[in-house]
């Protein structure tokens, strides 16, 4: 067997999903007046909006702000070898950043939320706005490491502290869409400086209402013309108003930046599901995910007619005070509001005969306190089988769960928590790579009653069973499925299996009536030859392509927008154009490992083996223990017939993930020549890793035969045909070893 038919890592190449969890929207400042000259006609709205925490979501940092809002500091905070402590000066407020190299003097310049915490910025090199690492808790009134917490709210960086000079504590980059109003970033992609302005900090009227300056115009006079030139949301559908809420109040990913009040969601931003870490199986909180991913999930919203406005007023308060807190409930939940003991099982005027105690349980994460908008009732069963939270424990915390648990089936013999125990098993088999109830999974996705979040959630974990029996499922949801969140998915999903019957799914997937479709099919068939696409299909392939790129563009001061991009052009074959990409990822992100393997691939695919090879040490230098890198290298050393530098980087990549059966076949090709056992072992080993990878085990039967193991290797090809029928290199080998045998083939080939 040739070198040439050692494999070469592809996994990789496929489009991750893109854009940073967190909130966006940039806007052109034009027609923007400012909530300043809503006054003269809504003076009652200003003064409520003005001191609400939408009004101060940013503030500028002052004396009067000190004074008021926030405590000295009695020690410095310590975060890994520096302490930092803050100073109100005549000058202005000030953090000491005291390190083995000296001090250096941060000014700060705003203060950011203030419900729960208050987050701080200084300027930074180039125009960044950068949270410092020290934050004021107003709970507790004490100054603490923030940083430490600052780990959940990013996709693929590792579980532990960030440093708060890392691009994704930028405020420019990654948190002023829901602080300030009407901001541009104003980032030079060439230069790296950001020029922000913005119209005013805080969460003004016209983030609802859009542009306001005609509006004030045509109605500077006594009367408003009925076509008052503005956005009114008083005619808004439920799903109109929960959308204009969900930018701020979703952990997402953008599409564009250019959503307005009205606007639908799925055309805009794509949402983060119960495949993040930072949700528990049965969907309940676990880090920070912003509300609206279990919103979605609770009956409430279900019915169509209930939305934010129904219990928090535009400016974020809540309208229902402690005494009437159930009316929240009403009119839909009449009878057991009106004899609420009755169904609560506490007594009037105990905290736990309040709906919200039980159905909007309160957590908290990083000392963010939130409450859980899926409005499901308490499962303790959960929390005995995976941890989460439950209402009951909350308030009786020298119970356990399993007291609860007892306690929640004595009163509800009907078991309600059965349907919620039944999707969090599926989820939490589907994230641990546990496929035995595979088929349960696949029921569950084309059921009449499924969670469109659950189902979503499935979807996205289910692309690594690689199992036949999924790809008929998710193309049909990605044709029939109401939902868009899961029609998204299930097009990202398809992008690993490529067929004519998937790819007809997708290409018709172009169509649809949502942009999140769209984009994500277009992802899914990024490589697919441009030959194969029906000519009724080509412009409406090519319209997504660029809603795709259009999107992916819309952050270009987001490394992980120009690292999916860089994939995009590479699954295209534009080399070049992914070079490009990757290096404008890695000029934001110098140390961010996967875009660094992934420009090597590139550099080695345009025949660059010194420029691969030094993108993958670079890759290690950050990360010694990195799969990819370690694999990548091993390939392109066994090119260059560097035999043994391959072979320690191949086994570095396998001990570095036991799971990977790409080096371990690739140890089998390249320890055969001299090692023939331990080589095989190998082989065993990627074909027990991968039996789909029909290399695997054709490669493992081609040396058993080699060997003279020729019942062995008939019963391992007799099994990759069962699997692969119509795998031609087994097919060739199995006619091969009947005719040097000289065995009867009916006789040998009754096993099959």
């Amino acid at each position: 067997m040739s070198r040439s038919a050692i494999a070469v890592l592809t996994s990789l190449l496929s489009i991750a999903a893109w854009g940073c969890t967190g909130e966006t929207s940039s806007t052109d400042q034009a027609g923007y007046a400012g909530s300043l000259s809503c006054i003269g006609c809504h003076e009652r709205f200003y003064d409520l909006w003005a001191p609400s925490r939408h009004g101060l979501a940013m503030q500028p940092f002052t004396a009067e702000f000190a004074a008021t809002e926030i405590g000295p500091q009695s020690e410095a905070v310590a975060v890994g070898s520096s302490n930092y402590r803050f100073e109100m000066t005549d000058a202005g407020g000030w953090v000491f950043e005291s390190t083995p190299y000296g001090t250096t003097e941060h000014r700060i310049e705003h203060a950011m939320g203030g419900k729960n915490i208050y987050f701080f910025l200084t300027e930074l090199d180039g125009g960044r706005l950068q949270v410092l690492p020290i934050a004021y808790d107003v709970r507790r009134r004490a100054w603490y490491n923030a940083t430490a917490s600052m780990v959940r709210h990013f996709p693929d960086l590792e579980d532990e502290p960030l440093d708060w000079r890392d691009p994704e504590l930028t405020f420019n980059t990654s948190c002023y869409g829901c602080h300030v109003s009407q901001l541009s970033t104003n980032y030079d992609l060439e230069t790296g400086i950001y020029h922000t302005v913005w119209v005013e900090p805080g969460i003004n009227c016209e983030t609802c209402h859009g542009p306001a300056g005609e509006h004030v115009r045509v109605c500077g006079t006594e009367t408003c013309p009925e076509d008052m030139a503005i956005i009114s949301t008083k005619e808004f559908t439920a799903a109109q108003t929960n959308a204009m809420c969900a930018p701020c109040h979703a952990k997402m990913r953008p599409l564009t930046s250019s959503f307005l009040p009205g606007d639908r969601y799925f055309d805009h931003y794509d949402l983060v599901t119960l495949e993040h870490p930072d949700f528990y199986p049965d969907g309940r909180d676990l880090g920070e995910n912003f509300t609206y991913t279990l919103w979605l999930m609770s009956p409430c919203l279900a019915g169509g007619q209930i939305d934010c406005l129904h219990c928090h007023t535009s400016s974020g308060r809540y309208r229902f005070t402690d005494e009437r807190a159930n009316d929240a409930c009403l009119p839909c939940h009449e009878a057991r509001v009106r004899d609420a003991p009755a169904h609560t099982r506490h007594p009037d005027g105990s905290a736990g005969n309040r709906c919200v105690v039980c159905h909007m349980p309160m957590t908290e994460f990083a000392r963010m306190r939130r409450t859980d908008h899926s409005m499901r009732p308490p499962t303790p069963a959960a929390t005995l089988e995976f941890d989460s939270p439950n209402a009951c424990n909350l308030c009786h915390g020298d119970r356990d769960a399993a007291w609860a648990d007892r306690r929640v089936r004595e009163w509800h013999p009907d078991d309600y928590q059965a349907e919620a125990l039944q999707g969090a098993r599926l989820i939490g088999a589907a994230r641990g790579g546990n496929w035995a109830r595979l088929s349960e999974m696949l029921a569950y996705l084309e059921s009449a009653n499924r969670d469109a979040v659950f189902a979503a959630s499935l979807v996205r974990v289910l692309e690594a069973a690689d199992d036949d029996r999924t790809w008929p499922v998710l193309a049909r949801l990605l044709r029939t499925d109401p939902s868009p969140l899961v029609r998204g998915s299930a097009a990202t999903a398809l992008r690993s299996h490529l067929t004519p019957e998937t790819a007809a799914a997708l290409l018709a997937a172009t169509r649809d009536d949502y942009r999140l479709v769209r984009v994500r099919a277009a992802d899914a068939l990024a490589g697919y030859p441009p030959e194969r696409v029906p000519p009724g299909d080509r412009r409406t392939l090519d319209q997504a392509y660029r809603e795709l790129e259009a999107a992916m563009r819309s952050r270009p001061d987001d490394f992980f927008s120009h690292y999916s991009l860089g994939n995009y052009h590479l699954a295209r074959g534009e080399l070049g154009l992914a070079i490009l990409e990757y290096e404008l990822a890695l000029r934001i992100a110098p140390r961010f490992v996967p875009a660094l393997v992934n420009l090597s691939m590139a550099h080695a695919r345009l025949g660059d083996s010194d420029e691969a090879e030094l993108s993958l040490r670079r890759a290690l230098e950050v990360d010694s223990s990195n799969a990819a890198a370690h694999l990548n290298l091993g390939l392109l050393l066994l090119e260059d017939d560097a035999t043994a530098q391959a072979e320690q980087h191949l086994r570095a990549a396998y001990q570095a993930d036991s799971t990977f059966a790409a080096p371990a076949y690739n140890l089998c090709v390249l320890l055969a020549e001299d090692r023939i056992d331990e080589a095989l072992e190998w082989c065993r080993r990627a074909s027990h890793l991968d039996p789909d990878d029909a290399r695997h085990p054709y490669t493992l039967a081609y040396y058993l035969y080699q060997q003279g193991d020729t019942a062995g290797a008939l019963g391992t090809l007799r099994e990759l045909l069962r699997r692969h029928p119509t795998y031609a290199d087994a097919l060739d080998l199995l006619t091969r070893i009947y005719e040097e045998t000289g065995a009867d083939r009916e006789t040998q080939d009754r096993g099959r």
